[in-house]
């Protein structure tokens, strides 16, 4: 056996032995050199025979990390909800959510896996402070003026900027500023539908859009979404067939709760096959997309738009500062009513916050805040997977994202997500259940967790009770002469 060997089956007798979990780093390649006093050669061809074994992972500029017991992801269509085309009210789905939301505001010290907000430690508290005072002495009086739509001229001049990076050119014009991610969304569907019309929405999707909906008198057109590739373009092009659609409402990139991503091949299809010749708008969130795991921002639908029809909305609420509200839209050709709308709804985005983004995007602290922050929600989401994977009840499924900071869960069919909520709730846990991302209350045995805080004692001990709570559940519904769990 060749010395490299050796050194591997050692690695992998500790982590058979749990001595190394999911998710642990294992010693880095120089530490390993002295540890077992060979050449760095040897200590790579020793990681990567296991890397090649499936047992650890190499990350970039990390190390070397154990992998997760191996999970399957939900099926693209477990819970696929009303036929294609089938319009849905939506009275009563702000109130179910409310109900959720209700025990995250008041209990912020439970663990924190039902909101999907960054936690302050992963964000540049510092430099966005300076970033503040910076605007606030260049503005002087200035910071006190409305910024009437279309918002501050400098931030929405530095979106611009960034916006090739998507796929896309735009001029600064084009950009209108608002009050986070959610009044851009519903500027955009204010723009493009009336009381009454129908909205194809994914599903699962974020409960936001949800009640967007609902609070504009709109309707949902459900649309099964595939835990990978997003929106089955298959059941859309079904549904536009047996019903007028007066939008589209995706989130392509990293979407919430399913942390999907579209493929170009998709997007392209989306735009010019299926809602260009129908001339129907796409209200595109892309809130997560700055959150890849990987090498490259995924492009944005509007990369294939040429009629204006896509309609781009975001935020920093997800990637800098979730408390600054500061959000913005690329309307396309719905631009000038967009500002009007803004105008009559708001008025003007507070300018003060505008100007500290844009002074933190013009000092090129943006770009290297994301390359830090990506590196952290990345290795929080390997670390809370391997987690569910250890503690919570056998033929789970989970979601692998490359983006973003959700993960979806799949739970033993007769386990009812929002017992498990309330009781996790007595536990002081919060969990998201799954009926509150469809406009029907489907996804019955589904939960969202956010991965958006560091790993940490409170996280660790958290997801073990979660997963004890969820197994006794399990065992007891699936118990004979047992109720089921309720």
């Amino acid at each position: 056996m060749h010395l490299y060997e050796q050194i591997a089956d050692g690695i992998q007798e500790m982590i058979e032995q749990r001595v190394f979990r999911p998710g642990d780093r294992v010693s880095s390649v120089r530490k390993l050199m002295v540890q077992r006093g060979v050449s760095r050669a040897t200590a790579l061809q020793a990681y990567q025979l296991l890397e090649g074994r499936g047992l650890v992972e190499a990350r970039p500029q990390s190390g070397y990390y154990v992998k997760a017991m191996p999970m399957p992801e939900p099926d693209a269509a477990t819970s696929r909800g009303a036929e294609e085309g089938e319009q849905i009210e939506l009275e009563g789905t702000a109130a179910k959510v409310a109900e959720v939301l209700e025990s995250f505001r008041e209990h912020p010290e439970y663990a924190p896996f039902g909101v999907a907000v960054p936690s302050p430690e992963i964000l540049p508290n510092r430099a966005i402070n300076r970033a503040l005072a910076a605007a606030a002495r260049h503005a002087g009086a200035r910071q006190n003026d409305y910024d009437f739509p279309p918002g501050h001229a400098e931030l929405r001049r530095q979106l611009a900027l960034r916006a090739p990076d998507a796929g896309f050119a735009v001029s600064p014009e084009d950009i209108v500023t608002t009050c986070g991610c959610m009044e851009a969304l519903n500027l955009a569907l204010r723009a493009t539908c009336k009381p009454g019309d129908a909205v194809a929405v994914e599903t699962p999707t974020y409960y936001g859009q949800l009640q967007a909906l609902e609070s504009l008198g709109l309707r949902a057109v459900e649309i099964p979404s595939h835990p990978r590739t997003g929106p089955d373009l298959a059941a859309l092009e079904g549904a536009l067939r047996r019903t007028r659609v007066a939008a589209c409402l995706f989130t392509t990139t990293y979407s919430n709760p399913l942390g999907s991503c579209m493929p170009d091949e998709h997007r392209r299809a989306l735009v010019e096959d299926l809602l260009t010749p129908r001339g129907i708008p796409l209200v595109e969130d892309e809130v997560y997309a700055e959150l890849h795991h990987g090498p490259a921002r995924p492009r944005s639908c509007r990369a294939w738009d040429r009629e204006g029809l896509v309609l781009v909305c975001s935020s920093v609420s997800k990637c800098l500062a979730p408390g600054f509200r500061v959000g913005w839209i690329m309307p396309g050709r719905f631009g000038q009513r967009v500002q009007l709308l803004k105008f009559m709804n708001t008025l003007a985005t507070p300018t003060h916050p505008q100007a500290a983004v844009a002074e933190f995007m013009r000092s090129g602290a943006w770009e290297h805040h994301l390359r830090g922050m990506r590196r952290a929600l990345r290795a929080q989401v390997a670390r809370v997977r391997a987690a569910v994977s250890e503690h919570f009840p056998a033929g789970i499924r989970v979601t692998r994202p490359e983006g973003g900071f959700v993960l979806w869960v799949e739970l033993p069919r007769h386990v009812d997500a929002v017992a498990l909520h309330r009781r996790a709730l007595a536990e002081r846990i919060s969990i998201a259940p799954g009926p509150i991302f469809s406009a029907q209350g489907g996804h019955a045995h589904f939960i969202r967790l956010s991965c958006g805080h560091p790993w940490s004692p409170r996280i660790e001990q958290g997801l073990a009770a979660l997963g004890r709570i969820a197994t006794r559940m399990a065992a007891g519904a699936a118990r004979p002469g047992r109720p089921r769990a309720t």
